[in-house]
């Protein structure tokens, strides 16, 4: 395991979220960085190092977060980069639209705190299955 510390940035206009998801994953000696739309994680993913992986939610200003996560799998820099999904939208067509626009893992909120850190140790593990 490399000194570096592992950086998750966690992209949601809800600063409680946020905070909750900072507190969860520092416990578990994961950094989080924060963004509240997705301009302002366009400012950090421009700056290395990339995070090791993104959370994302669907309901974010300006431009969504599907809207965002296309962009983000469009662009070749963030072909590694997984992306977790985060968000209140259940229904099961939103939850395909995500999958197929490239994110690797959808959680529903509310979520079970435990469910969350292990989907994200997970990923961190296991980084970006790229599907056929």
């Amino acid at each position: 395991m490399n000194a570096r510390t592992t950086r998750v940035l966690v992209v949601d206009d809800d600063v409680e979220i946020q905070q909750l998801v900072r507190i969860l994953l520092s416990r578990r000696g994961i950094e989080t960085i924060a963004a509240e739309s997705a301009a302002e994680a366009s400012r950090i993913l421009s700056a290395p190092p990339l995070p090791d992986l993104l959370i994302l939610d669907l309901v974010l200003p300006q431009v969504s977060g599907m809207e965002y996560l296309k962009r983000l799998r469009a662009t070749p820099a963030f072909d590694h980069l997984p992306i977790l999904v985060l968000s209140s939208m259940v229904d099961t067509e939103t939850i395909r639209t995500a999958l197929n626009n490239g994110a690797d893992r959808y959680l529903t909120k509310p979520y079970i705190a435990n469910n969350l850190v292990s989907i994200v140790q997970d990923m961190l593990k296991t980084g970006r299955l790229v599907r056929s």
